[in-house]
């Protein structure tokens, strides 16, 4: 009897789920050390950003001076250059997206390949960009296949850096973590880029020809190359800087793409949703497109960042030639991305304390008072050096606020599409496509309006027309578009509550996809 009720007892207790083992505990402590990232694994995923935006501030702050003061390009040939050079570059962005959401994982992962293999082609290719050629009728055509090739390239480079966001940890808070580490260093590269062009090229400021208004439309460009400024300096002299900066600028670039491959691994998709179904191009193209979250995100920012994309374009003429600070304009740009960098904790402090929402509003909207007061007060150094501080916070927000946000649209598509997956490279794709597009078309009008309001190539002084269209283009003209732009955030529709339960639910997707590879390996061991 007694044999018989311990059999019993037995039996009963053998249907009971079993604790937790040895092996479980380590499986569940090892997932948790997988999606916690290192304060060194931040740091290298963060310096991987830097190229591009190093190469990014050294050609939106002086690839139009250049092109038109050095390269000695008529300003309607320098928009044609720099409008298509940035549409090719954003058509290239879809294309990379998708064929890198296509992609096989490879020993090194996913994305790496493609950062990898893009660099050493990247970094000649942006040296070309500012290499003048001996031939004259030919450098139309140089620097649009060289700028063309260049965008091509960064986009295999950068496409699948920024898709490494959502594989470097399965944890939100982690990846909101490295995205201010992120952001503190691109912002930094951002001056880094600034300082080695602006530093090296102000020492060797291309040559003016000092005449009177009356005479601008006579000037023969072709006589600049033999005039000298008051420093000695010729323009060979300011053409070879050009090289140096851009040599030193190629070795970072490498550098920095050699400490993002040794220092982070990248996750496989065992920490992502699973699903059978793969959807083609067109399929992915219309579902992201059509996601409501993504396209006000998409087109808030679109505004915001064509905004500061006029006034980043235009401040070195507008400095050179507005505000009289030739000499001084260098030190004015590095001015703006020192305040930017500075100030990046305080914003990533700001959007965890407030929100992101209320972060948009407050830190694109700060630098409005200052645009109105640099063309509304007798231009001074001193008010340009204010102007500039105050520019590099509201910068600095408008560097961080997207890249943070970003990822919450794609978890909340992923909450609301749980049978899909793969598509976090085609949502950041699209979205470095339309800030590219935005900086195509701000550069493109910029040079294009100061074609038709008389733009003097290497003149020392400009018409009152260009005076007026460069006031235009670094003030007025960007505050309307802050304006859309915030307009258009008020209805995203993510918030911080919704961020938490897709943050819930996203876990417990998890966690039943977890369940149920278990469950299938113990079927499997089974039979």
């Amino acid at each position: 009897m007694a044999r018989g009720e311990g059999a019993e007892q037995y039996s009963a207790t053998s249907l009971l789920p079993p604790k937790p083992g040895q092996d479980e505990l380590k499986i569940v402590k090892r997932e948790r050390r997988r999606d916690h990232l290192s304060i060194w694994s931040k740091i290298c995923f963060a310096i991987g950003g830097a190229p591009y935006q190093i190469t990014g501030s050294a050609l939106g702050f002086f690839l139009q001076i250049y092109l038109l003061d050095v390269a000695q390009l008529d300003p309607f040939y320098a928009s044609i250059i720099l409008f298509v050079g940035r549409a090719w570059d954003g058509v290239t962005d879809p294309v990379v997206g998708f064929l890198v959401s296509r992609s096989q994982w490879t020993r090194i992962g996913r994305m790496m390949p493609w950062i990898l293999i893009s660099t050493p082609f990247a970094v000649m290719s942006y040296f070309m960009i500012w290499f003048v050629p001996p031939v004259e009728q030919g450098k139309v055509v140089w620097y649009l296949v060289f700028y063309c090739i260049f965008q091509s390239l960064q986009t295999c480079f950068h496409v699948p850096y920024s898709a490494l966001t959502m594989f470097i940890s399965s944890e939100q808070k982690e990846r909101d973590s490295a995205t201010a580490y992120r952001m503190t260093v691109e912002v930094l590269g951002t001056v880094l880029g600034t300082a080695i062009q602006g530093q090296i090229v102000g020492g060797a400021i291309a040559p003016c020809i000092k005449h009177s208004l009356g005479s601008l439309a006579d000037l023969n460009s072709t006589q600049l190359g033999s005039e000298v400024n008051v420093s000695g300096i010729s323009l060979n002299d300011t053409k070879q800087a050009y090289m140096i900066a851009s040599g030193v600028i190629c070795i970072i670039y490498v550098i920095c793409a050699f400490v993002l491959f040794m220092g982070v691994k990248e996750q496989d998709d065992r920490g992502q949703l699973k699903s059978d179904r793969r959807m083609s191009f067109w399929e992915g193209l219309r579902l992201v497109i059509g996601f409501g979250p993504y396209l006000k995100l998409v087109m808030g920012f679109l505004f915001t960042s064509l905004a500061f994309m006029l006034l980043e374009g235009n401040i070195a003429l507008f400095c050179t030639y507005a505000l009289g600070l030739r000499e001084d304009f260098q030190n004015v740009l590095l001015a703006i991305m020192l305040a930017g960098t500075i100030s990046i904790p305080f914003w990533q402090w700001f959007l965890s304390r407030f929100g992101k929402k209320t972060a948009v509003y407050f830190g694109i909207s700060w630098v409005v008072p200052f645009m109105i007061m640099v063309i509304c007060i007798e231009p001074n150094i001193i008010m340009a050096y204010v102007v500039a501080v105050a520019s590099g916070i509201s910068v600095a927000a408008a560097f961080l606020l997207p890249w943070s946000m970003l990822p919450d649209v794609v978890d909340d598509f992923k909450v609301q599409n749980p049978d899909t997956q793969g598509h976090e490279a085609i949502f950041y794709s699209f979205y470095v496509f339309f800030t590219k597009f935005a900086s195509g078309v701000s550069l493109g009008i910029s040079t294009l309006s100061l074609h038709f309001a008389g733009y003097v190539n290497n003149g020392c002084t400009q018409p009152e027309s260009v005076i007026l269209t460069l006031k235009m283009l670094v003030a007025p003209a960007p505050i309307v578009l802050i304006a859309l732009g915030l307009i258009i955030f008020k209805l995203y529709p993510i918030d911080e509550k919704r961020r938490q339960e897709n943050r819930k639910a996203l876990q417990e997707l998890r966690d039943l996809d977890e369940d149920s590879q278990t469950d299938s390996t113990e079927l499997g061991n089974m039979v």
